[in-house]
């Protein structure tokens, strides 16, 4: 197997951050890293919000609004009358469960890849409506012919009215077959809602592309956006039928408005995520996606090799520009999501480094991103200190 080697830097790019230089930031994936250009046009919105907040909020805001999100839905190859800006995945998700209607006998259909804050959401919407939700057991080294297999034969016409799907998996870094994932539902008449918590940014898959129902993605993550920016895109069909989580003044305008609206919201991130656009854009969109994914091979086989992991086993997340590796942890460790949630705290505390570590399926898994802002020394030093400390518990 050939051994990856780490991509060369992409010049003054750690210096677009403010991140503290002293630890590693190897878990990009989880809330992402804000560019200071971004922070410093937030910051001006909030001045100038500030300064006047009747006008700022009373005059023109709406408009404003409407303009960054077409702005947004043009870079993600969306229908900007079809997208409303959210704040995050699980809440774009708990908008669309609140809106089916779903009653007593229906079903929402999910796989064992999915997120658990919106497997919850799933939860208590069934809970709320008499519903039952029913979740895929999809193996980790399955084929993407395999994936769909499994969803063709777990879809019940007539009775599952919601199938959730990854785009690529949060718990498991594996990129999913969206596009024919949401093909197979069609053609058995279940809508699908794609979590594409990190696609923008990363993945070149357009949303007509993937052609879902339901797609929701996190700018905030891969995008460069100020945190609590998401984008809901609804096929058109469905958007008279969506309705936000709490009404407020746009709620007659219907979708987008009456969801993106909600009264005295901080909206300054949503109207500075242009900017982090246009900063991924600067870098290269292509280039910073074959930087990222590179840089996450060479992670994941310097920390599987330390770790005593044979390459053939370390997870492959199934495409070229997927900035997040797995390495399995050895049998027994962070199996829980107190014992990963620990040792996570320890590796921060020892080794400086900020990673992610989850429990799937019976076996706990070390979650590395790649970044323009890491180097590969700073894979190498958590190699370096990773087997001592699980050898000290």
């Amino acid at each position: 197997m050939t051994v990856p080697q780490p991509p060369e830097p992409i010049p003054g790019a750690r210096l677009l951050f403010s991140l503290d230089p002293s630890v590693s930031h190897l878990n990009h994936g989880a809330y992402g890293a804000v560019p200071i250009v971004v922070q410093r046009a937030q910051q001006r919105l909030r001045d100038e919000m500030e300064s006047n907040p009747q006008r700022f909020l009373a005059q023109g805001l709406v408009e404003r609004i409407t303009h960054a999100r077409r702005h947004l839905a043009a870079f993600l190859g969306a229908d900007p009358e079809g997208t409303a800006l959210v704040g995050n995945v699980t809440t774009g998700a708990a908008v669309v469960l609140q809106s089916l209607g779903l009653r007593p006998g229906d079903e929402v259909v999910t796989t064992d890849h999915g997120y658990a804050a919106v497997a919850m959401s799933v939860a208590r919407e069934c809970r709320r409506t008499g519903a039952v939700t029913r979740t895929l057991s999809v193996p980790l080294a399955a084929t993407d012919e395999e994936v769909v297999e499994i969803v063709r034969a777990g879809l019940r016409p007539g009775r599952t009215k919601l199938l959730i799907i990854d785009q690529l998996t949060s718990p498991t870094a594996r990129l999913f077959p969206a596009a024919a994932l949401v093909a197979v539902a069609r053609e058995r008449g279940v809508p699908v809602l794609v979590d594409a918590a990190h696609a923008p940014g990363m993945l070149p898959a357009t949303v007509a592309s993937v052609g879902a129902d339901f797609w929701v993605g996190n700018l905030h993550k891969w995008a460069y956006a100020p945190r609590g920016t998401a984008a809901l895109v609804v096929a058109e069909p469905w958007r008279e039928r969506i309705q936000p989580l709490v009404v407020s003044w746009e709620q007659d305008a219907g979708f987008p408005a009456r969801v993106e609206w909600q009264a005295t919201l901080d909206y300054t991130g949503w109207l500075a995520a242009p900017v982090g656009v246009f900063t991924l854009r600067s870098l290269g969109v292509e280039r910073v996606r074959a930087h990222n994914a590179a840089l996450a091979a060479y992670a994941q086989r310097v920390v599987g090799d330390a770790l005593a992991v044979a390459p053939e086993r370390l997870p492959e997340p199934g495409g070229p520009t997927v900035a997040m590796r797995l390495v399995p942890l050895p049998p027994g460790v962070a199996t829980t999501v107190d014992a990963a949630r620990d040792l996570r705290a320890a590796i921060a505390d020892r080794l400086a480094a900020e990673v992610s570590i989850a429990g799937w399926n019976g076996r706990g898994y070390l979650r590395l991103c790649g970044q323009v802002y890491n180097t590969p020394e700073e894979y190498e030093r958590l190699a370096l200190g990773l087997p001592t400390l699980l050898a000290r518990g």
